[in-house]
């Protein structure tokens, strides 16, 4: 993959300088790139992305859904609920870094007239901004990243013209794959696989339909129900080789996000909750995930958490409590974007509320691939597991679901707040009233660099910047 150019200044304003906005400097300097293809920006986009969201699932969605926590941590913490202004920084200021690049890739295509990298383009625009609005809520788009047109301080979109726009991108984007080649050099997530692409690209499009089905105005259940009835038209993964999962190989520049692997466990424990549920099903990816506890004597004793927001002295635990297994993170290693199981699940939700059949099956296929992508197999005899078996609900749904979403970016989050599941236990060492938050807080950035349509965004969002305001989606 080749340097990209892009302006630090301009991502912070959110001006979105493209990488190509200097084509006279560009051109005299032999390092940069002289001529935009469609292909030249499709690796960088990919791997910069996913390995900001991995970073982000360990730092934040763990935290926040009872995976791990911190430790030792006797006050405060995001695992209670401590939420600091600044948290959402990071990802506003990279998700807009490398939209600006999406958008100059999808002017490439559209002068190439290449359909199958504008509809690249467009998956991997929803995927960005997907994420985006559901961290904050209404963001910028229709104004964004134009900082080449003179927009420096872009307008706030409402969350649901971003959601309406998207889900037409992933509509169309669709209708233009076709049988020519990716003629350019081979993606490092599907190898120019155009069906694959196209597949990304729907699954995609159930996840978003189904983060807006709490609004009935949007028909979503039912657009749903079309597409999983007719995969003729609208091909989703169908296995977890078929998967949206970036295989980091190792090899320069495709590396593991942790320079440092052993970071990644650095003073952080396994949260009873996540660990808890595994071991009583007996679940095989204890050992993929985790490593054993050990008592005083150093003597392993099992998968054993520490409650998440626990109450009292670090003191309370004599023993050395499980963490992470650092071969997660260890090149090579895998970085999960939307997998088979995901779309499983979602079709397995759509049955379970009568929109189509099969509900058991879906929800078996879930829970087997979910497994299959942290390469282990289902034991015999799991599926007579009472936990483990499909009795009809939602709730045993989104348990399960919970466990196929580790390690998906934000995933775990935004499906909680949608549902209120998987029911996660609270202490009374937890702030904000033991309430889960319901987003982000806009970047202070915001507040300094960009006022006027700040104060705009936030009135948007009904007139408080508040981890406890619902984005609109979430009627809950």
């Amino acid at each position: 993959m080749k340097k990209i150019k892009v302006f630090g200044a301009a991502v912070l304003l959110l001006t979105g300088f493209a990488c190509t906005s200097d084509f006279e400097e560009t051109n005299k300097n032999p390092n940069n790139i002289s001529q935009i293809s469609p292909g030249t920006l499709l690796n960088p986009v990919i791997y910069n992305l996913a390995s900001h969201n991995a970073n982000r699932a360990a730092s934040i969605t763990f935290d926040l859904m009872q995976v791990s926590l911190p430790y030792p941590s006797v006050t405060g913490g995001l695992h209670r609920y401590d939420v600091s202004n600044s948290i959402g920084e990071s990802s506003w200021n990279n998700y807009y870094r490398w939209l600006a690049n999406i958008r100059e890739m999808r002017a490439a295509a559209e002068k190439a007239e290449d359909e199958n990298y504008l509809a690249v383009a467009l998956t991997l625009n929803a995927w960005a901004y997907s994420n985006l609005t559901d961290l904050f809520g209404p963001v910028p788009m229709t104004e964004a990243t134009r900082g080449e047109e003179g927009i420096i301080y872009p307008a706030y979109d409402t969350q649901e013209y971003i959601y309406e726009t998207l889900l037409k991108d992933l509509e169309d984007a669709n209708a233009m794959y076709n049988d020519e080649s990716m003629v350019y050099a081979s993606d490092i997530l599907f190898a120019n696989d155009v069906e694959k692409w196209q597949k990304f690209t729907n699954s995609l499009h159930m996840r978003l339909l189904l983060r807006i089905s709490n609004r009935p105005e949007t028909g979503a259940f039912e657009k749903l129900a079309q597409m999983a009835q007719n995969p003729e038209v609208y091909p989703v993964f169908e296995s977890t080789e078929e998967s949206a999962i970036l295989q980091v190989t190792g090899v320069t520049p495709n590396m593991s996000p942790w320079d440092r692997p052993q970071d990644f466990r650095l003073g952080v424990k396994m949260a009873s909750f996540f660990v808890d549920n595994l071991n009583t099903w007996n679940d095989p990816r204890l050992p993929v995930i985790a490593t054993q506890a050990k008592d005083l004597q150093n003597n392993n004793i099992g998968y054993v958490g520490i409650p998440s927001a626990y109450d009292g002295p670090d003191s309370q635990f004599n023993y050395e409590a499980s963490t992470f297994n650092i071969a997660q993170v260890t090149n090579p290693m895998q970085i999960f974007i939307l997998t088979y199981a995901e779309v499983e699940f979602i079709k397995a939700e759509l049955a379970q509320r009568g929109y189509i059949g099969d509900a058991e099956i879906h929800y078996n296929n879930g829970v087997t691939a979910a497994m299959e992508q942290l390469k282990t197999e289902v034991p015999a005899g799991y599926f007579d597991n009472e936990g483990i078996q499909y009795d009809g609900t939602l709730q045993k749904i989104m348990l399960q679901k919970y466990y196929a979403l580790y390690f998906v970016d934000y995933q775990q989050w935004f499906e909680y707040r949608r549902t209120g599941m998987p029911e996660l236990p609270t202490t009374s060492a937890m702030l904000n009233n033991a309430i889960m938050p319901a987003r982000l807080p806009y970047p202070p950035s915001q507040q300094l660099d960009n006022p006027q349509n700040y104060a705009e965004g936030v009135q948007l969002l009904g007139g408080t910047d508040d981890i406890n305001t619902h984005v609109w989606w979430d009627i809950n």
